[in-house]
């Protein structure tokens, strides 16, 4: 049986963002222990040109509410990149849970020939919905949830692979 654009987006959107918003937990409460300002780790950047922490959960939550909006043909709930803290930030990953929850999973089936523009900085870029989302989506996705883990990481948040991967 072939796996479903559902199944390659949805699923494993919905475990990304389930450890993500654990990893951020633990960057809050790490923060809290060290006597840390939280905006030390919502705004740090793995390098100046690189964009810091809070953007990065934006970035991730927009990859995927686009992606299934793109293949699904559905509404794009508009989430303002105001996220500052923590708290502001888990809120995003919730919101994005819950749009992510309410996609019918017809709503991606027999997308995977269909075609995809995507525009982006005055381009044009046309998928496939199985080559979006294997060549665009996915490697866009967990680059921000990779960033957003090193970022973390370089701050000294005591995570881990396994904090990345979460349970099995």
């Amino acid at each position: 049986m072939p796996v479903s654009l559902y199944d390659l987006t949805v699923s494993a959107f919905l475990r990304a963002f389930a450890n993500l918003s654990a990893i951020l937990e633990k960057g809050e409460a790490f923060a809290a222990a060290e006597g840390r300002a939280p905006e030390s780790l919502t705004e740090a950047r793995l390098i100046a040109d690189m964009a810091p922490l809070t953007a990065q959960i934006q970035r991730a939550s927009d990859t995927a509410k686009g992606a299934v909006v793109r293949l699904g043909g559905l509404d794009n709930p508009s989430f303002p990149d105001t996220e500052k803290t923590f708290a502001e930030m888990r809120a995003r990953i919730e919101k994005t849970v819950a749009f992510l929850k309410a996609v019918d999973p017809a709503a991606l089936e027999g997308k995977e020939e269909a075609e995809v523009v995507l525009k982006a900085g005055g381009a044009s870029l046309t998928f496939t919905g199985r080559d979006y989302v294997l060549n665009f989506v996915l490697p866009n996705f967990y680059f921000h949830v990779t960033t957003a883990y090193a970022l973390l990481r370089q701050q000294g948040v005591p995570i881990g692979k396994r904090d990345y991967l979460g349970p099995l």
